[in-house]
């Protein structure tokens, strides 16, 4: 019998990455590992036996029986965040880096996201600044939380749903797939629950580009604050597209430092729309702060 490579911790974290197999699964990938050799009679007695018969924590991680998906779900469950387009081996990489204490998970992380404006430092921010502070901010708080509603996603402690939106909200939503589309919806329950089913049932991930050109915000003359944002659209492993979303924020006059969503503008752009030969585009705000402003005045 082979000599046991693998660490204590890596033991435990192999123990608790096979557990999301299915047993039928399970039993195959022993059979592989242990060359038939070995004949377990519960899942516990076959996970001992591919750890005890596994030389590193790679030749677990590797096997065909390992799916991608699997890795991606134990992550979720560990509080790694992970980009929801990432390869098998970067997943590997990723669980290799936590199993080696190299990683904090979110929930050990101080503090937590909200959608409000952070306090000013001691360096002397421009009004433009602290609207591109809040943007941000504001984007990376509100695709976490939206993404952690698909059934794969790393789950929120913070609960998706209308509370989020002010109670006359509207959203545009246009999709060009195959052909354009467009859908309207009024009343924060109602967009809510068209943002929400993207994720839920339609097995959509955003990915939001928050550096450079892909982020621009601006606020209007009766301070409502405009966050352009754009990004790649993804299903498992597959980039879809890319999308281009704008939010109207208006702060809650009793509660402060908290934002509410007035207005959502969502507009996604499949590759299968694109013309034969035509590349699909880097995901990028091609609106000016002036322009942006424009819209909504």
């Amino acid at each position: 019998m082979a000599s046991l490579g693998l660490s204590e911790r890596e033991q435990a974290g192999c123990r608790e990455l096979l557990e999301f197999l299915e047993t039928e699964e399970l039993m195959a990938l022993t059979d592989t590992v242990t060359n038939r050799l070995v004949h377990p009679e519960s899942r516990q007695e076959a996970i001992h036996a591919i750890l005890v018969y596994s030389q590193n924590v790679e030749e677990v991680l590797k096997r065909r029986k390992v799916y991608r998906e699997i890795i991606f779900k134990y992550l979720a469950a560990q509080g790694i965040p992970v980009p929801p387009s990432s390869e098998k081996h970067l997943l590997i990489d990723r669980v290799k880096q936590y199993w080696s204490g190299q990683l904090t998970t979110r929930s050990s992380e101080s503090g937590e996201r909200k959608p409000h404006a952070k306090s000013h430092g001691e360096r002397q921010k421009s009004p433009q600044d602290d609207i591109h502070d809040l943007g941000g901010e504001f984007c990376q708080w509100f695709f976490e939380l939206l993404n952690s509603q698909h059934p794969l996603g790393l789950k929120s402690e913070e609960r998706w749903g209308p509370q989020h939106f002010w109670e006359d909200a509207r959203m545009k939503f246009c999709y060009n797939t195959f052909e354009k589309n467009m859908e309207e919806y009024v009343g924060a329950e109602m967009v809510s629950l068209r943002l929400l089913s993207l994720v839920k049932e339609e097995y959509l991930l955003f990915n939001p580009n928050l550096h450079a050109s892909g982020l621009k915000c601006a606020m209007s003359q009766h301070g409502l604050v405009l966050v352009a944002v754009a990004g790649t659209v993804h299903r498992d492993n597959t980039c879809l597209g890319i999308f281009e979303q704008i939010f109207g924020l208006i702060s809650c006059p009793v509660r402060e430092n908290t934002w509410k969503i007035k207005a959502v503008n969502l507009k996604i752009v499949g590759q299968n729309a694109l013309e034969p030969g035509m590349q699909i585009e880097k995901p990028s705000i091609k609106y000016e702060p002036n322009q942006l402003q424009e819209l909504y005045d």
